[in-house]
């Protein structure tokens, strides 16, 4: 049996700033309409806001696992349905959650799959509306539904005309409330066409098997340790307060802040400014005369915008104090990799305090005038801070592991650059060896030529694959102290030193055009290429396929012979993408430690893994736990991909941090 599902709902809590769980978890949710299919039969709409109710089969077969229920981003539809039945029908509710773990009291995502994460699979956008434009399906999303959801789904403003409301009811305009119900009605339908249109691609269930443990990590959650972020941000609005009013002082301008205003006073102080953003002003600073050297650094503090994350924080944490539904599975459908949602750990600034414990103290119990005695900057002290605020429950520790240099190990395993895997198999410096390699000679770190290693790494950063001078200066080349002089140079001789990776990104690029030009299979490195459907698709080792949406031949804009397909392209947009071999290995290696992430991942299952970024895993777990029993299980190859050499470093700690 398969049920198709979508639902509209009603609660006063932001969905954009909190998410799904502290949404559903508002005293004042509901649902408003349950649509429904059952094996792709007519579409039913219950009208629950007005007195309707689920027959009784359906709401049984919402905790059956061995009922299939599809829905659009169905981690909406199963925890709003996890609170609906625990609330109305808690003989019908049976949650997956034991004494041990914290799950929390939501339906088995092991009965669920999620049609946006099969339209991401495919290279699709991850907005229902968007994906059905794409394919061209008979059903389209309604273009009222944006209107018709401010209009019943978030509380409105009392006014007269409404006789001082806060929300409106469907006896509040009866024929929005129809069209509503077949808006709800519609979705469904659009949800099917997009099952029924992507039938030949099916989704693998190991990948299922992915998404069911991301669905778990994201019930679980992780613990927020709420009086440091409260105080933080109270430390916070004193400490802006204090700056501004210091800014006004020395200028005498009505808003500091304004860019324009302090623009206009910069140059009435001779100093001739084109732009304040942080680059510009870490520039001005190197030359400015004192005066202005401390306006400009209080501006930069001032601009710190550490105080976000807190705020990220207090507006999606449960009433348990755990954060929960921060990772999107497959949220960058290029590679597969997870992306961040609400609080984004994937971008949280690093730690470098000596005293972190002793200052995340002083923040914790919000002492402010001691905070300000030891530290001169303190939005830089907030932002080193934040990953501080992730606590694990009472009694517990964390430990959080991450693999040593993956990418770099999964490219040279790839393209078979066998001194790189005698690095990595002896333990060495990746930086210092491509150092030696390319100026044939030898670096070592604090030692010899150690004035190299910078180079080395930077190299390695920027030029595997593909890049050039312009991949030097973007990661940081000139800031560094490199002249322009010795970018072509260095690039030439990473190249010159890691002649197998260079092949790989020929090799790559041709089979691409090949098999996209002639419609016909082609094979190199490990990796199949392969057209149907007009779809050119990339089977990685581990048997996960990469797909890339109506390629063709086409000139890119060194006015060579290029592969371009559909994507969703840095404006969010949808539109015409140019590839070529070096941006295509790229996405393979990343894509192939993105699969290893998730074997490790299954590997370490039974834990309780309440996040990951990047290539790390943070678990909390009891205290007895050891570090190195993690770190070898994180470490295990997987089957799929035999002679790769992987490591996995650990550390243990009460809150997180970088170690």
């Amino acid at each position: 049996m398969k049920i198709s599902i979508d639902i509209e709902t009603y609660s006063d809590v932001d969905l954009t700033k909190s998410g799904v769980y502290k949404y559903a978890e508002s005293p004042n949710f509901e649902i408003l309409l349950f649509g429904y299919s059952v094996n792709d039969g007519l579409v039913q709409v219950v009208d629950l806001a007005r007195g309707e109710k689920i027959p009784d089969d359906i709401l049984h077969a919402l905790s059956d696992e061995k009922v299939t229920k599809w829905a659009f981003n169905a981690m909406f539809e199963r925890i709003c349905l996890s609170v609906y039945l625990r609330k109305n029908y808690p003989q019908y509710f049976r949650s997956y959650s034991t004494n041990e773990d914290t799950v929390g009291a939501y339906l088995d995502p092991h009965g669920w799959k999620c049609s946006m994460t099969w339209a991401a699979y495919m290279g699709l956008p991850l907005s229902l509306k968007s994906v059905s434009e794409v394919l061209k399906l008979t059903e389209q999303k309604m273009d009222e539904g944006k209107a018709l959801i401010r209009y019943f789904s978030i509380p409105c403003a009392p006014t007269a005309s409404n006789g001082g409301r806060t929300r409106n009811f469907p006896k509040h305009d009866l024929m929005k409330w129809r069209m509503f119900k077949e808006y709800n009605k519609r979705d469904v339908e659009v949800e099917m066409a997009i099952q029924q249109k992507l039938h030949k691609f099916p989704v693998p269930d190991f990948v299922w098997n992915e998404y069911w443990l991301d669905q778990e990590i994201n019930d679980r959650g992780i613990r927020i340790d709420m009086d440091v972020v409260r105080n933080a941000i109270r430390i916070d609005e004193i400490t802006r307060n204090n700056l501004m009013d210091e800014m006004q002082d020395i200028t005498a301008l009505d808003n500091p802040n304004s860019v324009q205003q302090m623009k206009e006073w910069l140059v009435q102080h001779g100093l001739e400014v084109d732009s304040l953003g942080k680059k510009d002003v870490q520039e001005l600073l190197k030359t400015a005369p004192s005066g202005l050297a401390k306006v400009l650094t209080l501006r930069q503090q001032l601009a710190k915008s550490s105080v976000r994350k807190y705020q990220a924080m207090q507006n999606a944490v449960c009433s348990d104090s755990r954060a929960r539904g921060m990772f999107q599975f497959y949220g960058a459908n290029r590679s597969g990799r997870f992306s961040g949602r609400l609080i984004q750990l994937q971008n949280l600034p690093q730690n470098h305090l000596d005293d972190l414990a002793e200052t995340r103290q002083l923040v914790r119990s919000g002492n402010f005038n001691a905070l300000a005695m030891k530290y001169d900057n303190i939005p830089d002290v907030l932002s080193q801070l934040i990953r501080t605020a992730f606590v694990p429950r009472d009694g517990y520790k964390f430990i959080v592991a991450d693999f040593s240099a993956i990418e770099a190990r999964v490219i040279a395993h790839i393209a078979g650059e066998k001194w790189r895997a005698e690095v990595f198999k002896n333990g060495g410096d990746i930086y210092c060896a491509s150092a030696s390699q390319m100026f044939h000679c030898k670096v070592e770190k604090h030692g010899e030529n150690a004035h190299l290693r910078q180079k080395g790494k930077i190299a390695e950063l920027a030029l595997g694959y593909g890049g050039s001078v312009g991949a030097l200066k973007s990661m940081g080349a000139l800031d560094m102290g490199m002249s322009e002089d010795e970018l072509k140079p260095l690039v030439d001789s990473w190249r010159n030193a890691n002649p197998h990776i260079v092949r790989l990104w020929y090799d790559v690029d041709r089979c691409v055009k090949e098999t996209v030009m002639k419609h016909i299979p082609t094979e190199t490195h490990g990796l199949k290429f392969t057209y149907q459907s007009g779809m050119l698709f990339i089977t990685l080792p581990g048997g996960r396929r990469l797909a890339y949406v109506k390629p063709k031949m086409g000139i890119n804009r060194f006015g060579s012979e290029s592969v371009t397909y559909e994507g969703t392209g840095t404006a969010k947009k949808w539109e015409r993408i140019e590839t070529f071999g070096g941006k295509l290995v790229e996405n393979i290696i990343q894509a192939i430690a993105r699969d290893i992430l998730c074997y490790a991942m299954q590997t370490l299952s039974q834990c309780f893994i309440v996040a990951h970024v990047h290539d790390e895993i943070i678990i909390e777990c009891d205290k007895r736990m050891l570090v190195e029993e993690v770190c070898r299980q994180m470490s295990r190859t997987p089957p799929w991909i035999p002679g790769l050499l992987l490591r996995a470093d650990g550390y243990e700690c009460e809150f997180y941090k970088k170690d």
